[in-house]
């Protein structure tokens, strides 16, 4: 192993550059592996554009990147201990909680309580430095065992998948349910198949383009969104009443005034999908149909849960990577990703 990395760093919203870092080292409960591939996620196109100032980086120059798997080549203090050799295949996690505080006693670690405070918390790829990079350190809390089943580029989209099993969780989906999906990116049909783990009976996407192609190729009951009324249309398919759960992963605000208006009464919609503007809610139906609208805010111990269903193909990560580029390429693999043009959905990058 070299002193030093190929690392991907944001010098600025929008200017990348691909340079030589050190390799970090593990400290006590942490590990390094060596990372095989990262997944191009949604947020990290935000991240890399500004849009959330202050935040999401908390400053530039920064590295982003948090949908991982790679392999263990160094161990930090404590961690052995733990049962972690050095060779073990991993998907890694952002959320590196506190531990501590009542939230996190409570398993709801994503809403940590100490969030961003210094030695308390921190998110790989948000506030702290993320994965583009040839090698990368995370806490144990933030690794999961890779099933012999998966390769590192399924293994990468273990993240992804783990968010869209919470908002299908949150969703409270009963067995039977009629479940209605805005928003046809990788989350959205990584939710559609979290949807039917869940029990729900029908699962029907909204959205357009090749997106809406692949929701339909992989089985999925479809409404385009640029052929009419998304709302009509979803009522239309469930004689008249809506959808018992609608699950919000497209993140604007016209497709959650959507998902409202597709709900049967007493229906809830979950919203994973982060606006970058505020949405105007009409509350009258939500209050005399007894609607329920909840946030998802990423994974809470799903990452465990959903592994077995991505090594037995019923959630079908693999179907969802449409490109691969390597580390040297990535402004190009986010032009593509960009693109709604190009056919992307779940973008590969190899440091």
């Amino acid at each position: 192993m070299t002193q030093t990395m190929q690392t991907l760093v944001v010098l600025e919203p929008r200017v990348l550059d691909i340079t030589e870092t050190p390799v970090p080292e593990p400290g006590p409960l942490e590990v390094l592996a060596r990372v095989r591939s990262v997944s191009i996620c949604g947020t990290d196109a935000h991240l890399i554009n500004g849009d959330y100032p202050g935040f999401w980086p908390e400053r530039f120059p920064f590295t982003p990147g948090h949908e991982w798997a790679g392999e263990l080549v160094a161990l930090g203090p404590g961690t052995q201990a733990l049962g972690w050799r050095e060779g073990d295949r991993v998907a890694g996690t952002s959320h590196n909680a506190c531990g501590v505080c009542q939230k996190c006693v409570e398993g709801r670690y994503n809403l940590c309580e100490n969030y961003g405070k210094p030695g308390l918390h921190k998110q790989y790829g948000h506030n702290a430095q993320g994965v583009n990079a040839t090698y990368a350190v995370h806490n144990v809390k933030c690794i999961f065992r890779l099933p012999d089943e998966l390769g590192f580029d399924e293994g990468a989209i273990a993240d992804p998948a783990s968010i869209a099993l919470h908002v299908a969780r949150r969703g409270g989906i009963q067995p039977g349910d009629t479940v209605a999906v805005t928003g046809a990116g990788a989350v959205g049909l990584l939710a559609a198949d979290a949807a039917l783990i869940c029990g729900a009976a029908r699962v029907i996407v909204v959205g357009r383009g090749y997106r809406l192609e692949r929701a339909a190729g992989l089985g999925f009951e479809t409404v385009d969104s640029t052929a009419g009324d998304p709302v009509a249309a979803v009522r239309e398919l469930t004689g008249g009443l809506g959808a018992d759960v609608v699950l919000e992963c497209a993140g604007v605000p016209e497709t959650l005034m959507w998902g409202m208006d597709m709900l049967r009464r007493g229906g809830r919609c979950a919203m994973v999908g982060i606006p970058t503007e505020d949405v105007a809610l009409s509350v009258q139906r939500l209050v005399l149909d007894e609607l329920e609208l909840v946030g998802s805010r990423a994974s809470a111990g799903e990452m465990r849960r959903v592994l077995p269903f991505m090594a037995d193909g019923r959630v079908r990560a693999g179907e969802l990577i449409t490109h691969h580029f390597p580390l040297a390429e990535y402004e190009q693999a986010l032009a593509t990703f960009n693109d709604r043009s190009s056919g992307a959905v779940k973008i590969i990058v190899h440091p």
